[in-house]
């Protein structure tokens, strides 16, 4: 009877333990009540430690090497330590370690990195606190194995152990062999806690060789499992959209499947400064009063837990959020491109919204965000507003427009003639502004009433502008060129020669030389004259415009004719007794000089001319062929030659 009750109570243990075992999670897993990630590296190091530094609650059994880990290149057997990346630099044996980041690809990530042992023993532990009892809980671990499939090296396999507080175990499981893929791999044990709030996870070698074994952990969570829970708005929306300034209330409610008995609820509110406690809203579906918020993203989500656990953060499940989004109003704006003024084309302009509607005087509308309203007519007068529209919110803007009547230009002459020098009043009348254009010549551009003294022929565009409208007239003024001479420079000739004037005039001019001695033709610009002495001719042009008259005057000099003998005979008879050069006596300084056969000067006459007697320094010269040179002026040529002298 003893065995039977023995056996039969044997059975009951192996049913129960199975039962546990055999627990599902009808509802969801919720976000992690612990969340180990081996912390976060740098930019430069790869090693770090200690390790209760970087991942509180973690224990390793392993030797565990701190920065800079035991050589720069690998781990001895149930070594381990913190990583950024399996490889390292001057790694000699590239097959082995592979560089790869932590499992959320966070290149300042780290992992904890082991060289695992054949012995079947505890290498890694965490604790983990403040779990809530009698929940149905979610142990996830990542792990890498860090050698390549080309290193053929054996691959990691581990148990996952739960125990409670007294060692006593919850739940376990193994990993099997981890590949060689390059890849993150995922494993997790569903247990139970019990009545504990503190359990421990434990991980055990479950390799048979320590060749290869090498292996990376990361990111260790524990999820509760709890009801599902579906938040909506109103009529099942996952999400609302209002304006800014809008005052109003909505409904929030949830679907939740049946995984707590006794459940109680809150509803939080995030305004982006945290989760926080609606007062007052405890019930599965409560009324939100949303009064006039500014525009941002505002989130809520339901709380629901067992009666008495509302308040133990790792004791309730928590909804995903929905979200209301607050638009905030368009900025609106309306402009014209003004001013307007009868017949002209209206130009209207709206901006800071994605859609338009235009409303003004006679019944316009338009859905254009730049309308044009083409001929304006004084019945367009008026303002016009526009209601501009983005992500489902408006605003008003709106502009007045004006018709303006059209400016009457009067001018006081179209065109005009004057005399080159002389000026003449412009004006324009019917604005209130003026611009004349070119300015060259006016005394006042921007006068109404401008003298004007332009040098050429000009035409003047004024601009006429009423403070809205403008036009533009014209006014030009034709200039007569006043009479120019220029009798040319003067000239001078020997007696006997001809010459011609180089008169010149400019403008509409009647011209006449005077006097009109020894000239062909005075009324030619270039007439020749042959005077027989010095003489002055002027040259008279006279405008026929009735502008000024103009005269100049140039100067003809007249030298006689130079005639040079060749023979004289100094002998006293009174009869062409010295050599004489009548001419020269008509210039001031002549330089006469002569000399014998042998090239000795032998008469030399500077200043007014002196004839010569045949003599050097009072005493007779042989009869003999002497040689000459004279020299009248710049205007002359130096005359040269032979003479006798005979006796």
């Amino acid at each position: 009877m003893y065995c039977f009750i023995k056996a039969l109570s044997f059975l009951c243990i192996f049913l129960f333990a199975n039962f546990a075992k055999a627990q599902v999670c009808t509802g969801t897993f919720g976000q992690p009540l612990i969340n180990q990630t081996f912390g976060q590296g740098n930019n430069t190091d790869n090693w770090y430690g200690p390790l209760a530094q970087y991942a509180p609650g973690a224990t390793t059994f392993t030797t565990f090497m701190g920065p800079p880990g035991p050589n720069s290149r690998a781990l001895a057997p149930n070594q381990s330590g913190l990583v950024k990346t399996p490889a390292t630099p001057g790694n000699p044996y590239p097959i082995y370690w592979q560089p790869h980041a932590d499992h959320t690809g966070d290149s300042n990530g780290l992992m904890l990195l082991i060289d695992g042992v054949a012995t079947k023993t505890v290498f890694f532990e965490q604790k983990m606190d403040d779990l809530c009892p009698n929940t149905l809980l979610r142990l996830s671990i990542w792990v890498l194995n860090a050698n390549s499939a080309a290193a053929n090296a054996q691959p990691p396999n581990m148990i996952l152990k739960v125990i409670d507080p007294n060692s006593n175990l919850l739940d376990s499981t193994s990993t099997g062999n981890v590949i060689a893929d390059g890849r993150w791999h995922q494993y997790s044990l569903d247990f139970s806690n019990g009545n504990n709030s503190t359990v421990t996870l434990q991980l055990i070698n479950d390799t048979q060789t320590n060749s290869g074994n090498d292996f990376a952990l990361d990111d260790i969570t524990v999820q509760a499992c709890g009801p599902g829970i579906t938040p909506f708005f109103n009529l099942n929306n996952a999400s609302l959209s209002m304006c800014e300034g809008t005052t109003s209330s909505f409904t929030v409610n949830a679907n939740i499947s049946p995984e707590y008995t006794n459940p109680v609820y809150q509803w939080q509110e995030n305004k982006g400064t945290g989760w926080v406690d609606i007062p007052a809203s405890t019930t599965k579906q409560a009324t939100i009063n949303f009064l006039n918020q500014p525009a941002g993203t505002y989130q809520y989500r339901l709380i629901t837990a067992i009666n008495g656990n509302i308040d133990k953060v790792n004791c309730r499940a928590v909804s995903a959020p929905i979200t209301v989004t607050v638009n905030p109003l368009p900025i609106a704006k309306a402009e014209k491109f003004g001013p307007f003024c009868l017949g002209n084309t209206i130009q209207l302009n709206a901006s800071g919204g994605t859609s338009y509607s235009w409303t003004g005087p006679n019944g316009f509308t338009s859905t254009a965000q730049s309308p044009l309203l083409i001929n304006a007519t004084k019945a367009m007068e008026g303002e016009y507003t526009v209601t501009v529209s983005a992500n489902g919110c408006s605003a008003n803007a709106s502009t007045n427009v004006l018709i303006y009547d059209p400016v009457q230009i009067i001018t006081n002459i179209q065109a005009a003639t004057i005399c080159e020098g002389k000026s003449i009043q412009l004006a324009a009348s019917g604005g209130t502004e003026y611009l004349w254009q070119p300015a060259n010549g006016l005394s006042d551009p921007k006068s109404a009433s401008p003298v004007a003294s332009p040098t050429e022929t000009t035409t003047y565009t004024v601009k006429v502008t009423n403070g809205a409208c403008s036009e533009t007239a014209q006014i030009t003024i034709n200039v007569n060129k006043n009479a120019m001479a220029d009798a040319g420079v003067d000239q001078k000739i020997v007696n006997g020669q001809k010459i011609t004037l180089n008169g010149k005039v400019s403008g509409d001019v009647t011209y006449l030389w005077t006097p009109a001695d020894y000239l062909d033709d005075p009324t030619k610009l270039t007439p020749v004259a042959t005077p027989p002495r010095d003489i002055t001719y002027t040259l008279h042009a006279t405008s026929n415009s009735g502008c000024s008259s103009s005269s100049d005057q140039v100067n003809i000099t007249v030298y006689p004719k130079v005639v040079i003998p060749n023979t004289f005979s100094p002998n006293g008879d009174n009869v062409n007794d010295t050599w004489n050069i009548p001419a020269a006596a008509s210039f001031p300084n002549p330089v006469i000089r002569i000399i014998n056969r042998f090239g000795n000067l032998v008469y030399q006459s500077t200043g007014p001319f002196k004839p010569w007697d045949g003599k050097m320094n009072g005493k007779e010269l042989p009869p003999a062929v002497y040689y000459y040179s004279v020299y009248l002026n710049e205007d002359f040529q130096t005359y040269t030659g032979w003479l006798m002298l005979v006796r």
